[in-house]
């Protein structure tokens, strides 16, 4: 495991305190009180999720391979019936994993299972979306490509989110034109031989369990393990700074829109390239010799 440090958990903090202690110096929190007033809190199970809302068809992705060729590695790979989906999650499918799914659009039902605390954020209600996996499931080191600061509201079986800062970015191997690490960097079980540069990140892991929000800033790298079958919603906002706003544009107007137009184009060259440059460019430019090269 790398060098990690728990997320400081609170109970009920106040909109000044919350401001103070966490929005305006960019430092993630538990917050174990945020969803104590949601009917969320004592409905949401695998059960109740079936019966409100199972007969709602839901996309999901296949978390058990990075992108190839045209496809994102969060692509949606098929639709199912929540029902369909979460009995898979209860017979130990862990590949599978709902990602992104527009509560307001997809799940109307569980809308008026939660608010939007008083927090002085702007939220974006149309984004407030659900995320769900099995037991085992993990999802990709990334950071959020519109920059917003993110409330996940967890709910069901503990998991796991190791975070690290923006300032960590060159020991985490990330992929040029992307938003994320490469997909076989994984700081639960390091590759030190491969990836050498991970023994220089210094991070840290939030444990969620029902009813806790995580407080993400924006730009925060995460990574999340599944250690059972869970599902959180992500109350997001908008970019809280100019600085914030201009970087989210760049990423979405110009890095993906390069991206998208090689993957069509070049197709898994473009995917194999970036890879490689991955890790060139850290061993680079951290003087690093990996024991084992990367595959």
């Amino acid at each position: 495991m790398l060098t990690l440090s728990p997320v400081e958990r609170v109970g009920a903090i106040g909109k000044r305190a919350f401001l103070d202690e966490h929005r305006r110096p960019r430092r993630p929190v538990v917050l174990e009180a945020l969803t104590a007033s949601w009917p969320a809190r004592r409905k949401w199970t695998v059960d109740y999720l079936k019966s409100v809302a199972g007969h709602r068809e839901v996309p999901v992705c296949d978390g058990s391979r990075p992108a190839r060729d045209h496809t994102y590695a969060h692509a949606f790979t098929t639709r199912m019936p929540l029902r369909d989906y979460l009995e898979r999650l209860e017979d130990g499918e862990r590949a599978l994993r709902m990602f992104f799914v527009r509560v307001l659009a997809t799940l109307p039902e569980l809308v008026p299972d939660f608010t939007y605390p008083d927090l002085g954020v702007r939220y974006l209600d149309h984004l407030s979306v659900l995320f769900a996996g099995g037991r085992g499931a993990r999802v990709q080191m990334h950071f959020d490509v519109d920059y917003a600061e993110v409330f996940l509201c967890h709910f069901g079986g503990p998991k796991r989110v190791i975070l690290f800062a923006p300032d960590q970015t060159p020991y985490l191997y990330r992929v040029p034109f992307s938003f994320s690490a490469r997909f076989d960097v994984t700081p639960e079980a390091p590759d030190y031989e491969t990836f050498p540069a991970l023994a220089r990140a210094r991070g840290l892991i939030a444990e969620l369990g029902h009813g806790d929000a995580l407080y993400v800033p924006p730009g925060f790298w995460h990574y999340v393990l599944y250690d059972d079958v869970g599902f959180s919603l992500s109350l997001r906002t908008l970019p809280g700074t100019a600085r914030d706003l201009a970087a989210a544009l760049r990423n979405i107007l110009v890095v993906r829109t390069v991206d998208g137009v090689m993957r069509r184009v070049v197709g898994q060259r473009w995917n194999d390239r970036n890879e490689r440059l991955a890790v060139q460019r850290t061993h680079r430019r951290l003087g690093l010799r990996p024991t084992r090269p990367a595959a």
